[in-house]
């Protein structure tokens, strides 16, 4: 009997799954996942995506032992896998989402392809998010993305309909990640996978968090609860996006005119617009994760790496306390709101003055919702290699002042700062010697002090880093290679607040400016 192998990759669900939807119209479906160990072995892997990608996939497997079938779930390369599975019980089609993933995960399916091509095996892809394969140019890409996410969600397979295969041996066991070579350092509160959680996040933030949205997403005291936290969930697929903005145009539509939740949630969809947005980037240009997107900026920052610096900001002793609170609040949570994120990009960037590829592969692994096409798109733009943006510097001390003035967030996260009088909150390293005594805390350079002392001097060392970029981003022949980023990659429509019905496809101005900064996300 001929069947379909249904492929899930970063798609851990069965509703809204056009990969599924489609094979079980065909015929007998054979559900597969394979931890592919190449793929664990990359710098941007870690223990904690590894549980949460097992925890999802528990939770698939509920859901098709409930259809009558079950999820099959075997390791190794993926290619060699279903070599394997053809001897044993041919198939002749494999159904799947498209991935904008990593390096690994983009030859990989082309090494997919080609198997399938060399052993007339039909292979059909369909869209996961917004993202637009082989797409020619920008003009049309919101459109694209309206039309998605406005057509109707695909229903869970009918029970009836569907016909399962299973596998003619007995599965090995999953590997450990220890076997993986991961890392066993996974957040103790980082957030659990599953489409059942998945699903409780996005109906408690649009019922009651959402209210918080506004004003409240970019302080790391608020942040927290006020963002929505779908964020790991859209990652891997545990819901999806076309879902999410359904779901939200619903919420939209069911509250008054004016009324502030309402406004939280259309700044809401506005982000998952960018979302795809930027996975669009890497999607049309896939070098982006490991080289410049303008390539005048080749070495800029990587020969001049600096080991120590690189050291002080994973250990959280940069000495500005609100940079290693967010490193610390990283590694116990595996999240952190996107200003910090931004501000620990721009930390790196300039007064450390580290290249952002080790910095994104380390962040990567802190980041329980590591989504390659908005990690590397968001790490060269705050570190100023597009050569399009205008670069946004962030002052830690100043991010401190205005969004955790009372030093709630950094004393909860640094023991240390417990200790240390309001006086001294933003520069703590500044205290008197004879309060340091009193206080019974050290200040200086170096693991044995209580607390570290700035490797840099941060007004010195960001005003060279800013001449350095600015010097370069002044030669005639750097200016003129930006004309064809913003063509391939630039947005054609900034999102305002406006009523979720409407649809535009006009080309904006670039002075235009959304209504709220907070969305301000136009790169």
């Amino acid at each position: 009997m001929s069947y379909s192998v249904v492929w899930f990759k970063r798609d851990l669900r069965v509703v809204d799954h056009a990969a599924l939807h489609a094979a079980a119209q065909r015929g007998p479906i054979l559900c597969l996942y394979v931890i592919e160990p190449s793929i664990w072995a990359q710098p941007d892997a870690s223990h904690q995506h590894y549980l949460f990608i097992l925890e999802s996939l528990r939770d698939l497997d509920v859901e098709l032992r409930r259809l009558g079938g079950q999820l099959h779930v075997l390791s190794g390369d993926f290619t060699a896998s279903v070599a394997i599975l053809m001897i044993a019980n041919p198939f002749d089609a494999i159904y799947a989402h498209e991935e904008t993933g990593n390096d690994i995960t983009y030859k990989r399916d082309l090494a997919v392809a080609q198997w399938c091509k060399s052993n007339k095996v039909e292979f059909h892809e369909f869209r996961q998010f917004g993202v637009v394969r082989k797409l020619k140019n920008r003009d049309d890409w919101k459109s694209h993305w309206d039309k998605h996410v406005r057509s109707p969600l695909l229903p869970m397979p009918a029970m009836e309909n569907l016909q399962f295969v299973p596998l003619p041996w007995v599965a090995t066991l999953l590997p450990s990640p220890s076997k993986l070579g991961l890392v066993l350092d996974a957040p103790k509160q980082r957030q659990l996978g599953g489409r059942r959680l998945g699903l409780e996040v996005l109906q408690d933030f649009l019922s009651d968090r959402s209210a918080q949205y506004r004003g409240g997403i970019s302080s790391p005291l608020s942040a927290p609860t006020a963002c929505s936290r779908l964020s790991p969930y859209l990652t891997f697929g545990c819901v999806s996006l076309r879902e999410v903005v359904q779901s939200t145009y619903h919420a939209i539509n069911a509250l008054p005119s004016g009324n502030w939740q309402k406004k939280g949630l259309v700044a809401f969809v506005s982000r998952l617009y960018w979302h795809c947005h930027f996975i669009q980037k890497l999607e049309s240009e896939p070098e982006l994760e490991y080289q410049n997107v303008h390539r005048s900026y080749d070495g800029l920052r990587e020969n001049d790496w600096n080991s120590t610096h690189f050291e002080a900001l994973t250990s959280a002793r940069t000495g500005w306390p609100l940079v290693d609170a967010c490193v610390v609040m990283l590694r116990e949570t595996g999240w952190l709101n996107f200003r910090m994120r931004a501000m620990l990009v721009s930390v790196a960037a300039y007064p450390l003055w580290l290249h952002w590829r080790p910095v994104g592969q380390w962040l990567a692994r802190q980041f329980l919702d590591y989504e390659p096409g908005i990690h590397w798109s968001q790490m060269q733009m705050q570190s100023g290699t597009t050569g399009t943006n205008t670069p946004r510097v962030y002052n830690p001390i100043k991010q401190a002042q205005d969004h955790d003035p009372h030093g709630h967030f950094v004393r909860r996260w640094l023991p240390y700062m417990r200790r240390v009088p309001d006086a001294w909150l933003f520069e703590p390293w500044r205290m008197p010697l004879t309060l340091q005594q009193h206080l019974k805390l050290t200040v200086g350079k170096g693991a044995e002090f209580d607390i570290p002392e700035p490797l840099v001097d941060l007004q010195t060392s960001t005003r060279e880093a800013k001449a350095k970029l600015f010097g370069l981003r002044a030669q005639p022949e750097v200016r003129a290679g930006k004309a064809a980023i913003v063509e391939k990659h630039g947005s054609r429509s900034t999102m305002r607040a406006k009523k979720p019905a409407a649809t535009s496809t006009s080309r904006s101005k670039a002075t235009t400016k959304p209504e709220n900064p907070q969305i301000a996300l136009d790169f």
